[in-house]
């Protein structure tokens, strides 16, 4: 698809839209072609009141892929695309801020705050942290190299700049990218032996929202080790309060053979009823991977509204954050070759646990 002539409104990109017929192989190159932009649209929007589909035209600055202003008597280009503002209604504010990790003349990294969506997605589109960063920092060509569960919170990679954005997402593609999460769940039974290699094949039913672990050749894989035990409630066997500021990111160096550098109460086992803080490694980058991992070993992370139950979650209900948080990206950049490292300053909370 070209990109867009019109630049985003508002933080929003324009909509694309591709006209019927042409040479090209899409969903709709079969389909005849309208005699005119009017009668176009009159079939791609058959509910939307007649002004509102003119609206498309002078609202929404409806062009061709060149730029030209279209107007409702003008032919349709067969394959053409056609972009233009769509009318977005106000959203409730998500009442968290984007913090601001690192930022060069290519990317922007940030702390994703929980219940904030990192793209425009369905009924949040004013309230993601790519159309709120746009706006805030008037950064109109920002996208998500990757991307965060709405409700998990943590480090995101945005590009400014169009021309070496590809270099940066083919770091993902190509899993060239080294992500380190940290998160809360129950404490384990002492027949579960750390570090752990979780490999099965992941399965999302269509209209599901639980993502399925099946039978077959695995297409996920992810890592887990044990970082400390917590005892019950938010408490320390010893009955203090936990120092939830300690409860954070490592330093870099963690993985599945470096010391934990927390001073661990694990040769004691696990307290009974407690939580314990876990280290999790993605390999691969499958839709809530860790999450059902996690869950498939019997340590569904707190506070997951999907997992094991879902309970079919309010988006607006922020009492119980998942305790999942992106604490670590590294890559060696592929315009310089030089290694980078990005450490969350968010943290998780025992004490969020407790209080839910």
């Amino acid at each position: 698809m070209p990109r867009s002539p019109l630049p985003p409104r508002e933080g929003i990109s324009a909509t694309a839209l591709r006209a019927p017929g042409g040479k090209a192989t899409h969903a709709k190159n079969h389909l005849p072609v309208p005699d005119s932009i009017g009668d176009w649209l009159e079939t791609e929007f058959p509910e939307a009141a007649p002004e509102s589909r003119q609206a498309l035209l002078t609202d929404g600055d409806m062009c061709d892929e060149a730029g030209r202003p279209v107007t409702w008597d003008d032919p349709v280009i067969p394959g053409g695309f056609y972009f233009f503002h769509r009318p977005v209604p106000a959203e409730e504010r998500i009442p968290f801020d984007v913090g601001i990790v690192f930022e060069d003349e290519d990317l922007i990294v940030v702390d994703k705050p929980h219940f904030l969506a990192s793209t425009p997605n369905g009924r949040f589109v004013r309230e993601c942290v790519v159309t709120r960063v746009r706006v805030d920092l008037d950064q109109p060509d920002l996208v998500a190299i990757h991307r965060l569960d709405r409700i998990t919170a943590g480090l995101l990679v945005l590009s400014k700049r169009p021309e070496t954005r590809g270099r940066y997402q083919r770091l993902f593609q190509d899993r060239r990218v080294h992500k380190t999460y940290r998160a809360l769940a129950p404490a384990p039974p002492p027949e579960l032996e750390f570090p752990i290699v979780r490999e099965s094949r992941l399965v999302k039913p269509v209209g599901g929202r639980q993502v399925l672990e099946v039978a077959g050749e695995p297409n996920a894989v992810s890592r887990i080790r044990l970082v400390r035990t917590i005892g019950a409630q938010g408490l320390s066997p010893s009955g203090t309060r936990v120092d939830t500021d300690a409860v954070g990111p490592p330093r870099r160096g963690g993985g599945d053979h470096a010391p934990s550098e927390w001073a661990g109460d694990e040769d004691e086992g696990p307290p009974r009823g407690g939580i314990a803080e876990y280290e999790l490694a993605p390999v691969t980058g499958k839709t809530h991977q860790l999450r059902v991992h996690m869950n498939g070993l019997g340590l569904p992370i707190l506070g997951d509204p999907v997992y094991p139950v879902d309970l079919a979650p309010d988006p607006y209900d922020f009492t119980s954050p998942l305790q999942l948080l992106a604490a670590e990206i590294a890559f060696d950049d592929p315009l310089t070759g030089c290694p980078r490292h990005f450490s969350s300053h968010l943290s998780l909370d025992p004490g969020a646990v407790a209080a839910s």
